[in-house]
């Protein structure tokens, strides 16, 4: 995992979320890319201005869809103020993927532009229980909450990773406890573990607050289970896939908008 500062004029113009009177802790940002067909020169022959921040509705008017930059969508993991800073962990698998890439050989001075952020999470202080749950894409998003929570916050936090060289040093909270899951390997469609683990979990009566985010298969099983199994309330819970397996962000963001069924109940 690769972590990087962002930082520069444009911080100022950033509307960070809150949700209620607490930061949100699991903002997200869109990070856009120029796709790889698109030649820069060719295109500034033909006046089209790539130059960032990226004017979307112009861009439109002159690119076709397959030549729009592509967005690659991150937790961030740390708000400095006072800096005017912004912390993103990018999971890096190689020379694979866009954002993994361009984080892997980032420089002091790159550039890059982004949407958002946007968000819809924070701990509830005054919350019984608390359940954190997700692999490396979450870890982010449970870090900046775990950050947040008062020191007698009680629960649990799940962490899956794929081996113990991913763990990372996290301010928990003493009623927290801090659980790290190792795939050793790299994820794959008979990962389960983050969902077995999950089902075998006691969870306490009362006032439970969930934020479990992961792949998209691992959520499908993990939803219904908390639900139907756990009786845990709907909407006391944060849950929704970061990514899936085997599919790149376009592919991915296309897939959820087509509905596929919904729960019962």
């Amino acid at each position: 995992m690769i972590r990087l500062v962002l930082g520069g004029p444009g911080f100022a113009a950033i509307e960070f979320k809150s949700v209620g009177e607490s930061p949100a802790t699991d903002q997200y940002i869109k990070l856009l890319f120029l796709p790889q067909n698109l030649e820069a020169d060719a295109a500034a022959a033909q006046g089209v201005d790539l130059r960032r921040p990226y004017d979307m509705e112009a861009l439109r008017e002159q690119l076709s869809t397959e030549q729009m930059p592509v967005t690659r969508t991150y937790t961030i993991r740390h708000v400095d103020h006072a800096r005017e800073q912004i912390w993103v962990d990018f999971v890096v698998h190689g020379d694979v993927g866009r954002a993994g890439v361009w984080a892997k050989h980032a420089r002091l001075g790159d550039e890059i532009s982004f949407f958002g952020p946007g968000s819809g999470y924070a701990p509830r202080a005054e919350a019984q229980w608390h359940l954190l749950a997700g692999d490396e894409a979450a870890l982010p998003a449970i870090a900046s909450a775990l950050e947040s929570m008062p020191e007698d916050a009680r629960g649990v936090a799940v962490v899956e990773v794929r081996d113990a060289t991913e763990r990372q040093p996290l301010d928990v909270p003493a009623g927290m406890e801090l659980i790290w899951l190792h795939r050793e390997a790299e994820f794959s469609p008979e990962t389960t573990m983050l969902a077995e683990y999950l089902e075998q979990l006691i969870v306490p009566e009362g006032d439970v607050q969930v934020f479990v985010h992961g792949e998209r298969a691992q959520m499908k099983r993990i939803r219904r289970m908390l639900v139907d199994q756990k009786g845990l309330d709907r909407k006391a819970m944060s849950l929704s896939a970061y990514w899936a397996h085997g599919r790149i962000e376009d592919q991915f963001q296309a897939e959820k908008r087509t509905p596929v069924g919904q729960l019962e109940g």
